[in-house]
Order: structure tokens, then C-alpha cells, then sequence
């Protein structure tokens, strides 16, 4: 499976073209639009989502709610489009029109974001043709994609859930959701403010972010992603580019603002011996080969073990400021303060949304590449025969 994604921030839709999906899944608009919705929500979300209301189309790869195995093509419209016509038009310009007369010119890079570097990359002197294409609105078809994605997964009996573990250094305690199981995890985080499944944390995030906001400032955070019920043995340790755990790393990090990442106990395993590390083996002829503890998150080798996978990833602080912070003007090489794009003052619970459909769309990726999925009842078997044979391995 590969895909692309096109469009800009304020440009007329976002689109994505999948290749790959086996043909004969179930997939409706209704499936990818409570995910985009969920993208949209959150404590500490600003005005753009109160703007753009996204909505999915399907225009290829899928007949009468299921795929075709043809390319499958995702579109969003920008309802915001319509106040951008002449900024973000696409026909060339007239003779008439002087370039610079054109509004919302940007030459003052912002710090933290792609538009000085982007512009001195691609010789742009207007830094708005930077912004548009690196602003998070891109996400929108990342989870798009990643919803389809977690619907090829459900198909095979694998689970998705991601929660916020930390805002602005207010931390959840683990042991009052590690007892849940996925569907009970999403339960409950999708009836909180900041999709947080520890009340008690949750109640002081969304504090934190009230009085961040209100001194126009930001919080950045970190999010959990689980995987349940994917099979062991999926990635390789034969070759670097093919672990598994490389390609969900690099999945998490190519998020907007993301800056670290870390597996089960991830950095902490810097602090302790290796016999407070390691996953201890053992076998039941229930489950098969099992761990008894998840500590190395569901990887070991570059592959799967077939417990669940555990990531997470830091998002920065967004770092678009209503106090903003000081640049220097392209042209005049003068100092300015920054431009102010609209800005969320957190925006960490939509961040793990976006965490969760990149990690999923890598896992069914991986599965794709490992088993036929010219059809979806085709692979399905061929799943659960692997799955026999290494639970009697």
C-alpha cells in the first residue's frame, strides 16, 4: 500500500490517492468522517475548526461500499476556500495586478515553523507558498487515510486506541487505565475534553490550557498509541529499512511538531538494569508464546511479538504565538515580530488522533507487505493460518 496526500491550507480540498487495498473491504464516507471529527475536536482547539466542518468524499476504488483494489481517491473540501479566491488562486496573474499587491503577503518567518527554510529551499520571497503546504491541515488526510487503514484492520481483528499521557507537564498516572482494554480505552477518552483517560489529570489539563491561552502562550504534550491483536513476526530484522519499529518511529515523527518518540518504557530504559527491561518468555496452549511483561512496547528484533505495540510521541509547544516571538524580515533584513496565523494553544488531543491513524496506515502497510491482499477474504485467511502456525510453533 502507498499514498499520497495534495493540497493547501487554504486551498480549495485536500485530496489523497491510496494504491494498494485489497479489493472486496467494506468502507463508507460515514467510517473516515467520525475519525476527521474527532481531529477536529479537543480542549484547546481555535476558531479554523470552527470554520472547516470536515466532510470526506470518495470518487474512486469503491463500488457500492466496497473497495475495488483500483486506486481509492479522498477528497476534503475547504469551506474557508471562498474568503481565499484571490490570495490562493490558481490561474496566473493579469497584467493588471502588481504581485505585491496581492494580500497577506508573508516575509516574516515564524519561528518553529517551516517558512524560512522552505522559503530559502525553494526561492519562494512570499513565505505564504511555504506555510500553506507545511500547516498541520494536512493532517486532515493523514487521518483520512489512517481511518481506512484501521478499517482494513479491524477486518483482521487488530485494534487501534490513543490517548494524551501529558500536557505541559501535567502527567496521567498509568495505573488508573492499565487494567482497560482497547475498546473500554476509547470509551472513555472519547468522552473527555482533552481525550485524557485519567479524570484527575484531565480536569488539571484543561486548567493548564485555559490559563496558557489566556496569557497567549502554548502547551505541547505527549500522546499513547496501542496496537492490539497484531500478529508476531511482522517487520524484519534482516535489513535496518525493513524494522518495524524504525517504520513506526519514522510515522510518528513525520507528524507536524512531533519531536521525539519512544517505545514501552522507552527512555527509562536508560535507568534500569537489563532484568527490569527485557520481556521474560512463556507459552500456553491458550494464547501460544506470550510475554510476561510489555516493557520493549510489542517489539523486539525489528518485529512484532504479538503483545500490544506501544508508542509515544512528544509534541512541541504549537509555535504560532498571540505573544508572538521576534524574526527578521526577508526583505528588509529588519527585526519584526512574527506573523500570527490562527493558533491553537494546545493542541495535543488532536495531535493523538493524528498519531493514531499514522500508526495504524504503517501497520497495514507492513501487513500488506507481508501477506497476498489481493482480496480482503483471501488475506484474512492466510492471517489466521500464520497465526495457527506460530501459536503451535
Amino acid at each position: 500500500m502507498r499514498f499520497f496526500t495534495a493540497g493547501e491550507s487554504h486551498g480549495p480540498q485536500l485530496t489523497a490517492i491510496i494504491e494498494g487495498l485489497p479489493a472486496q473491504m467494506p468502507l463508507t464516507a460515514e467510517m473516515i468522517n467520525n475519525e476527521l471529527k474527532r481531529r477536529q475536536g479537543g480542549h484547546g482547539r481555535g476558531r479554523r475548526m470552527q470554520i472547516e466542518k470536515d466532510q470526506v468524499l470518495i470518487t474512486s476504488g469503491v463500488r457500492h461500499g466496497l473497495t475495488l483494489g483500483s486506486p481509492v481517491t479522498l477528497t476534503v473540501v475547504n469551506d474557508d476556500w471562498k474568503h481565499w479566491t484571490k490570495i490562493m488562486g490558481i490561474q496566473p496573474l493579469s497584467e493588471d495586478i502588481n504581485p505585491e499587491d496581492i494580500k497577506r503577503q508573508i516575509t516574516r518567518p515564524r519561528p518553529g515553523h517551516a517558512d524560512l527554510v522552505g522559503g530559502m529551499k525553494y526561492g519562494h520571497r512570499d513565505l505564504r507558498n511555504v506555510l500553506e503546504r507545511s500547516s498541520a491541515r494536512e493532517t486532515t488526510m493523514r487521518v483520512a487515510i489512517g481511518a481506512v487503514a484501521k478499517q482494513f484492520l479491524r477486518q483482521l481483528g487488530i485494534k487501534t486506541v490513543a490517548h494524551v499521557t501529558e500536557i505541559g507537564g501535567i502527567s496521567t498516572d498509568p495505573k488508573s487505565y492499565a487494567h482497560l482494554e482497547v475498546d473500554e480505552l476509547r470509551e472513555i477518552i472519547e468522552q473527555d475534553p482533552v481525550y485524557c483517560a485519567d479524570k484527575v489529570a484531565s480536569v488539571k489539563m484543561v486548567e493548564a490550557i485555559d490559563d496558557i491561552k489566556g496569557r497567549g502562550d502554548t502547551l505541547g504534550g505527549i500522546v499513547e498509541v496501542i496496537v492490539e491483536g497484531c500478529p508476531p513476526g511482522i517487520g524484519s530484522y534482516v535489513q535496518f529499512d525493513r524494522k518495524m519499529d524504525g517504520k513506526l518511529a519514522g510515522a510518528m515523527m513525520s507528524i507536524n511538531a512531533f519531536k521525539g518518540v519512544e517505545f514501552g518504557l522507552g527512555f527509562k530504559m536508560a535507568q534500569n538494569p537489563g532484568s527490569k527491561v527485557h520481556d521474560e518468555i512463556a507459552w500456553s496452549e491458550e494464547l501460544g508464546y506470550y510475554r510476561k511483561s510489555n516493557r520493549l512496547g510489542g517489539l523486539e528484533g525489528g518485529m512484532t511479538t504479538g503483545m500490544p505495540i506501544v508508542i509515544r510521541g512528544v509534541m512541541k509547544p504549537i509555535p504560532t504565538l498571540y505573544k508572538p516571538l521576534e524574526s527578521v524580515d526577508i526583505d528588509t533584513k529588519e527585526p519584526f515580530v512574527a506573523t500570527i496565523e490562527r493558533s491553537d494553544p494546545c493542541a495535543v488531543p488532536a495531535a493523538s488522533v493524528v498519531a493514531e491513524h499514522v500508526i495504524a496506515t504503517e501497520v497495514a502497510k507492513a501487513i500488506m507487505d507481508e501477506f497476498r491482499s489481493d482480496t480482503m477474504d483471501g488475506l484474512v485467511d492466510e492471517i489466521n493460518r500464520y497465526r495457527e502456525y506460530v501459536k503451535e510453533f
